[in-house]
């Protein structure tokens, strides 16, 4: 039953958070806000609700092992298996893009993160100062959109003109009712499993619950490589990313405090630093990420992953 819990839990959130994401993007636009700021708020918050979710459901249970797994995890996952995995179907040409800035602005906010982790437990105070960091992030990222002017409606995925007032109110409903629900049902089963097999929540937070709420983004990736747009995975890892530390740690830190586990300070913060620094050479030199350096992401997710379970 805790297996059914979790995959229910899971497929809940995948579609609330879709249908939340639709219903607000043209709920947004038809009160006429500017899609360029719909893209940086709307959707960015909107497509992270599934994580963000599990984690305030994690604080409020007293399970902050899952509710910070989650969020290191999930951003290893992200590196490793939604750029790896895509990687290996078609090259991510890196050398066309400049992504320098968002990559600086993700070193900096993991590096934030950890150090608030190593004087933890994370509380109220450096909650807020993760959220100051999304806000200025949030605030560069509208000053450097608004002077490209590339944002328009089209961009934005799930725009549809013609979408009924009817229709909007059912998709924030549905979504507002189905994320909370399959965030309780992902972290009962977690944390059922976790005590049926000895694991430690932490290490279910990094894995199972990490790898369920990243399933959209690798979904994604993976249909735009099949596409041969490989590259839209790069700019979606970064930000997805930075919203995980700044954003989700910020509002769970808010909720509840987050207890740093042990085996956490020891290893895995510094495993997602240093898979951090991995992407390095890809955005900062240009290198294209091949099929090879998509092999090699994925195994070492694989021997990340055995390494906490065996």
């Amino acid at each position: 039953m805790d297996w059914l819990y979790v995959g229910l839990g899971l497929l809940i959130l995948v579609l609330a958070g879709d249908v939340l994401v639709k219903g607000a993007v043209n709920l947004a636009l038809r009160l006429g806000i500017p899609a360029l700021v719909v893209g940086l708020t709307v959707v960015a918050f909107g497509t992270s609700a599934p994580e963000l979710l599990v984690s305030v459901q994690a604080v409020i249970r007293q399970q902050p092992g899952i509710a910070l797994g989650n969020v290191v995890g999930s951003n290893i996952a992200n590196i490793l298996l939604v750029l790896g995995i895509p990687a290996i179907i078609s090259t991510i040409h890196s050398s066309r893009m400049n992504l320098r800035r968002d990559y600086v602005t993700m070193f900096a906010a993991t590096v934030l993160f950890i150090g608030l982790a190593l004087i933890g437990p994370i509380v109220w105070w450096h909650a807020l100062i993760l959220l100051a960091g999304l806000g200025l992030m949030l605030a560069d990222n509208y000053r450097t959109a608004q002077a490209h002017r590339a944002e328009k409606e089209d961009d934005l995925e799930g725009v549809d003109p013609a979408m009924r007032g009817w229709k909007i109110a059912l998709f924030l409903g549905l979504g507002l009712v189905g994320l909370p629900l399959g965030a309780d049902l992902l972290v009962d089963g977690a944390v059922n499993i976790a005590r049926t097999f000895g694991i430690s929540e932490a290490v279910i937070g990094l894995t199972l619950v990490a790898v369920g709420t990243s399933l959209p983004e690798l979904a994604t990736s993976i249909a735009a490589a099949f596409r041969k747009q490989a590259d839209v995975a790069m700019g979606n890892v970064i930000g997805s990313n930075v919203f995980n530390l700044l954003g989700i740690i910020g509002v769970a830190g808010l909720v509840g405090p987050l207890a740093v586990p042990e085996q956490m300070l020891r290893m895995d913060l510094w495993l997602m630093l240093g898979i951090t620094v991995l992407m390095a050479p890809f955005v900062l030199l240009r290198r294209d990420i091949t099929r090879g350096v998509g092999i090699g992401f994925v195994a070492i997710y694989v021997g990340f992953v055995s390494m906490l379970v065996l």
